[in-house]
Parts: structure tokens; C-alpha cells; sequence
């Protein structure tokens, strides 16, 4: 899955589940180290887990951050399961 960020350093994020579990998150932009922190410690996780973890992260007053887009991005995934 890919999804475009918005409010944030990072351009998109592409995601590949198996299952409810996240195997693998890659950042395109953004900080080289956070995002790459990032998708080392979710790789591995239930998809839920990261949406409760990291939704509503904030990044200097943005509103959002790119954990937050992680997790906007695993909420649209799992909706359009149910759909």
C-alpha cells in the first residue's frame, strides 16, 4: 500500500501487511533517523497496536506527524478491508 502524507516532512509511506500484522514501513522523505526508528519498532506489530500507539502524534504544532500519518494510513487500510 502506498499512501501520501500530508503536513508532514515525509512525501509518502509504503506499507506491506500480512494478515493484521505490518511487516514492513519505508518513509520517502522526512527524517532519516525517526522514520527509519519507526519502521524498525512496527515492523512486526499488530496493525491495531500502531494505530492506538501512534495516532495523534503531533510534530511542532502541525496538527500531525509522520508516526500520525502512519497511522492514518494503517486506519484507511483496515477500512477498506470492511468495504
Amino acid at each position: 500500500m502506498t499512501f501520501i502524507t500530508r503536513g508532514t516532512c515525509s512525501r509518502r509511506i509504503e506499507i506491506e501487511t500480512e494478515g493484521d500484522t505490518i511487516k514492513s514501513v519505508e518513509f520517502i522523505g522526512g527524517c532519516a533517523g525517526n522514520t527509519t526508528g519507526i519502521s524498525k519498532l512496527v515492523a512486526g506489530m499488530k496493525i491495531q497496536d500502531v494505530i492506538d500507539r501512534l495516532k495523534g502524534t503531533d510534530c511542532g504544532g502541525k496538527g500531525t506527524s509522520c508516526p500520525d500519518q502512519l497511522a492514518r494510513a494503517l486506519e484507511k487500510e483496515l477500512a477498506g478491508r470492511q468495504g
